[in-house]
Formats: C-alpha cells, sequence, structure tokens
C-alpha cells in the first residue's frame, strides 16, 4: 500500500509542476478507457524510480495532451496510439 500511495504522491507532484491536466475521480466519476481503436499501446511499469513517472507525463506536456486516472493507471490518448502508467 505504501508503493502506491507513493506512485500517487510522485504523479500528483510532477503534473502540478509540469501544469499537465489530470482528469482523475475528482473530477468525474468513472472514465471508461477503450483501448481497441488503437493501433499501438506502449506500457511504462513504475519501479520506484521517478525517471519513469517524468518520463511518462513528458509526453502528455509534448503532446499537448491530458492524463486520465482510472484506478491505479494513467493513460495519456494521443492519436492511434495508448500510452499506460501503471504501479
Amino acid at each position: 500500500m505504501k508503493d502506491k500511495e507513493l506512485f500517487h504522491k510522485i504523479i500528483y507532484d510532477i503534473v502540478s509542476e509540469l501544469k499537465i491536466p489530470l482528469l482523475d475521480e475528482r473530477v468525474h466519476d468513472k472514465v471508461k478507457i477503450r483501448s481497441s481503436p488503437a493501433i499501438s499501446k506502449v506500457k511504462f511499469t513504475f519501479d520506484e524510480d521517478e525517471k519513469i513517472i517524468r518520463g511518462f507525463l513528458g509526453l502528455a506536456e509534448y503532446f499537448h495532451t491530458v492524463v486520465l486516472k482510472d484506478d491505479d493507471e494513467y493513460y495519456i490518448p494521443h492519436e492511434k496510439t495508448l500510452f499506460i502508467l501503471e504501479s
């Protein structure tokens, strides 16, 4: 449980620092992510290295898009690619 808290804390800190829009349970009741239309899916897995999270969130900044949160996973949709960050 402590790892997941650290995971979410790091994400919220970096999102705030980079001013990236994050859509989470405070903004919506439930999000349904459909990955079937995506041509490619790229998965990032958090292993207590902040660089992985920074790299993932850097994509949202680069593509000028939002980050979606669903349970313990974060998603960045971009055209036909879905980037996924899991704890």
